[in-house]
């Protein structure tokens, strides 16, 4: 008994399907980019979440520290922070010139008081 050789694959059921998936997946994404999808949003008793501007951290080529433009140190940083909730993002600004150490021992007291959203500025080349 003969084995007869497959020469080709039908892929036109494959391509089927694909347009498919493809139709519904742009249906879906243009509702959801649109925003027509309507909702009845129920009424709630607490205000909305406060969204807290960026606190600024700079730090000088002569390893002085300001916090939003008020000189200050490591010590007393966190102190200075005072009641700002520790989900607030935290911009660090840093002379190019301040060796690592001096970012590491910054990032690091502020990481043990609670602050993890920081954020390194930098400028492109």
């Amino acid at each position: 008994m003969a084995i007869k050789k497959i020469e080709a694959i039908n892929v036109i059921p494959f391509i089927d399907i694909m347009l498919v998936l493809l139709a519904i997946v742009l249906t879906t994404a243009t509702f959801i980019a649109k925003g027509s999808i309507k909702v009845d949003l129920p009424n709630a008793s607490a205000l909305a979440a406060k969204v807290d501007k960026p606190r600024e951290i700079t730090i000088t080529a002569d390893k002085k520290l300001y916090l939003d433009g008020k000189m200050t140190d490591t010590s007393s940083l966190v102190a200075q922070l005072g009641k700002t909730p520790k989900e607030t993002t935290i911009i660090i600004n840093g002379d190019a010139k301040v060796e690592y150490n001096y970012f590491v021992t910054t990032i690091d007291t502020l990481t043990q008081a609670g602050y993890v959203h920081l954020s390194l500025t930098t400028k492109r080349n």
